[in-house]
C-alpha cells in the first residue's frame, strides 16, 4: 500500500511539468472536449449516409442463421439507424479523438515520452478493431446459435429490433473496449502507479477482475462461454505486463542493480560465516584429558566454552 502511495504522488508531480495553472487545465480540456465534438458529429453524418450498408452488417449474422428482425414500436426502425449511425460514426472519428486526448495529456508528459504519440494511436486502434472483429466474427454467431437456436429451440423466436441492437452494441463495443487493456497497463506504468513486477505479483487477483469482467459482459450462460471471453483477455494482461516492461527501461537497470548488491551480500555472508565456522572448529583439539582449548589465532576472535 506504501509503494501505491508513493507512485500516485510520483504521478501527481508530473502537474508541475508544464507550468498550467487550473483555469488553463480546464480551458484545455474545454477546447479538446469541443473539437471531439465536432469530430464525433462529422462521423455520425457520415455513417448516416451509408446506414442502409451498416444495417446490412449489423443482420449479416442473423441471415446466416435465418432469423428475421422484427419491431413492436413506430420508431424502432428509425433507433436502428440512429443508434448504429452514432456507433459506427464514433468508430470512425475514434483516432481523431484519441489525438485529442493526447493533446490533453501530452504537456504533462516529457520530451523522451511524446515519442510514443504515433505508437499510441497505432495501438489504440489496432487493438479497438481486434476485439470488435472477434466479438463480430466469433463471439455474436456463438451467442445467437447458443441462446437462440440451441437453449430456444422448443420456441419460435421473436428478436425485435431495440433487443438485437443492444445486445450487438454491448458485444462488439464491450469487447473492443476490453481489447484496450495493454494501452492502460503501459499508460499506468508510464505514469509510475505501477510497473512490471507488480503486475506479475498481483497477476492471481488480475485473473479473478478479468473474469469478472469477462462475467458481465459475456452473453452466454455457460462457464465455457465466460472462459471464451477471458482466455484474450489474460493474453493481453500479459501483453499489458510486457509494455510495462518496456515503458521505463531506466527503471529496469535500478531494479536489476540492487538485485546483483544483494545477491553480493548474501555470498559475503555465506563465506564469513562458513569462515567463522571453520575457526571455531580449529580453536578446539581432542586430548587425553578432554577437549582442550587452543589460543586463539591473531585475527580471530575466541569463543566462549
Amino acid at each position: 500500500m506504501d509503494d501505491l502511495v508513493k507512485r500516485s504522488r510520483s504521478a501527481l508531480s508530473r502537474a508541475e511539468l508544464p507550468g498550467m495553472s487550473l483555469l488553463e487545465h480546464l480551458e484545455e480540456l474545454r477546447k479538446r472536449l469541443i473539437h471531439s465534438a465536432i469530430y464525433l458529429a462529422t462521423g455520425f453524418v457520415i455513417a448516416y449516409v451509408f446506414s442502409e450498408r451498416l444495417y446490412g452488417f449489423i443482420q449479416a449474422p442473423l441471415d446466416q442463421l435465418h432469423i428475421p428482425l422484427n419491431f413492436t414500436h413506430p420508431t424502432d426502425g428509425l433507433m436502428l439507424y440512429l443508434k448504429t449511425s452514432f456507433a459506427g460514426g464514433a468508430i470512425l472519428a475514434s483516432p481523431f479523438v484519441l489525438f485529442q486526448i493526447w493533446l490533453f495529456i501530452s504537456p504533462g508528459l516529457y520530451a523522451h515520452e511524446k515519442r510514443y504519440v504515433w505508437p499510441f494511436m497505432t495501438a489504440t486502434i489496432g487493438l479497438f478493431l481486434a476485439g470488435a472483429y472477434f466479438g463480430y466474427r466469433w463471439v455474436l454467431p456463438g451467442a445467437i446459435k447458443v441462446l437462440v437456436l440451441d437453449y430456444g429451440h422448443r420456441f419460435h423466436p421473436i428478436l425485435t429490433i431495440e433487443d438485437y441492437t443492444g445486445f450487438f452494441l454491448a458485444i462488439i463495443l464491450g469487447l473492443g473496449i476490453a481489447f484496450e487493456l495493454p494501452v492502460l497497463m503501459f499508460f499506468l506504468a508510464l505514469f509510475n502507479l505501477v510497473d512490471a513486477w507488480f503486475l506479475l505479483r498481483n497477476f492471481k487477483y488480475g485473473i479473478i477482475v478479468i473474469f469478472i469482467i469477462a462475467g458481465v459482459i459475456c452473453p452466454l450462460p455457460d462457464p465455457f462461454g465466460m472462459c471464451l471471453f477471458a482466455a484474450p483477455l489474460l493474453v493481453l494482461y500479459l501483453l499489458g505486463v510486457a509494455m510495462a516492461f518496456l515503458a521505463h527501461p531506466s527503471r529496469r537497470k535500478s531494479q536489476v542493480n540492487p538485485s546483483k548488491a544483494q545477491l553480493g551480500i548474501l555470498v559475503f555472508t555465506v563465506v564469513r560465516s562458513a569462515a567463522l565456522l571453520r575457526a571455531r572448529r580449529e580453536l578446539r583439539r581432542p586430548s587425553p584429558r578432554g577437549w582442550e582449548i587452543r589460543p586463539p589465532a591473531k585475527g580471530v576472535r575466541a569463543f566462549t566454552l
